[in-house]
């Protein structure tokens, strides 16, 4: 299932945050999805208010027992969102916890079975 996506456009103004709240609520809500993409390319320069308005929509998703996917982040916002102890999972990146395709662990002659 192909997730819905919330395209921001900047600047967001703090009237417009409980607005696009709703809005992850809804997608997550009618689309059965348990993720919702935010295609951030055109938030414009990152700013302490785009850590928040990405930060209270994350805090709605979880609400309504999803999730939020980034699509095109700005390496500035990356390093702010990481700066501030945000962490966000963005389209096309590796999970942690599963390895990268292709690759294989290799296993030394003798090892045990596990």
């Amino acid at each position: 299932m192909t997730p819905p996506v919330l395209v921001l456009l900047g600047p967001v103004t703090r009237d417009e945050v409980r607005g696009l709240g709703d809005d992850v609520r809804a997608l997550l809500h009618t689309s059965g999805a348990r993720v919702v993409v935010c295609d951030v390319g055109g938030l414009g320069p990152p700013g302490l208010a785009t850590v928040d308005l990405l930060a209270r929509l994350q805090l709605a998703a979880r609400r309504a027992g999803g999730r939020m996917r980034l699509r095109d982040p700005d390496p500035a916002l990356r390093a702010l969102l990481d700066l501030v102890g945000l962490r966000f999972e963005v389209e096309g990146q590796i999970e942690e916890r599963e390895p990268a395709l292709g690759v294989e662990e290799a296993v030394e002659p003798g090892d045990p079975a596990v």
